[in-house]
């Protein structure tokens, strides 16, 4: 087991995150299916741990997206779809906040979304799940409530493109490293979280029984940027 990939939080050097890999997701938000994985980078900046506080920014209508994550525990390059599974050695259960109104302003002017993603808090992160924990990733259940009402429900079965794929087309752009945490996308459901909100998830596999579960409360940041479209 490497030391960096069960504390990923602590000494991972990135987050890669998959943008639309769930079909019922793309379309409710109205964007085109990809034809290959689409990913952006998160900073490692943005975790915070079950039982903290996800900051809203001033002026942003921040969304959740319930996730998958993997961590990487043998880096490499060019890594082949057939060795893909050997690189990872655990898995991680998160939320992608999105600054969504800040996002549907950069989309529409051709801009990046790192600060759309990179809030402080903008990943909050459940624990390290060691690779032997879970027999099929791709076929285990993903929940999330705000307030105690279910909003995200969904199951890893329905990726577009699956874990080896992802490694595969990852790492012929660049290195995955010991401690990368890749986020895989989010199944539908994806919603407003509001100061004052409780936020619940869950990863659960095919029979019922529960992985890892996470809570945050959201607040209002004080100071810092301000968002004014």
């Amino acid at each position: 087991m490497s030391s960096i990939a069960a504390q990923f939080v602590r000494r991972g050097r990135k987050i890669v995150a998959i943008g639309r890999n769930y079909s019922e997701h793309i379309k409710e938000l109205g964007n085109t299916r990809p034809k290959e994985p689409f990913f952006f980078l998160k900073p490692t900046t943005s975790y915070v741990s079950s039982g903290g506080k996800i900051e809203i920014p001033r002026g942003i209508i921040a969304h959740h997206e319930v996730e998958l994550g993997f961590v990487i525990g043998k880096g490499g390059r060019q890594i082949s779809p057939e060795t893909a599974e050997s690189h990872i050695a655990g898995y991680a259960l998160a939320i992608d906040m999105t600054a969504r109104n800040m996002q549907d302003e950069v989309k529409k002017k051709g801009l990046p979304w790192s600060a759309v993603k990179g809030f402080d808090t903008f990943t909050p992160i459940g624990a390290f799940i060691p690779k032997s924990t879970i027999l099929d990733p791709h076929d285990l259940r993903l929940s999330l409530k705000i307030n105690g009402i279910t909003k995200q429900n969904g199951t890893t079965a329905d990726m577009i493109f699956r874990i080896p794929r992802l490694i595969e087309h990852i790492s012929s752009i660049m290195t995955l490293e010991e401690g990368d945490l890749v986020l895989t996308g989010t199944p539908s459901g994806v919603g407003p979280v509001a100061p004052g909100d409780k936020v619940e998830c869950t990863l659960a596999d095919s029979n019922g029984k529960i992985l890892d579960a996470i809570d945050f409360m959201a607040i209002p940041r004080t100071g810092g940027y301000l968002f004014k479209p």
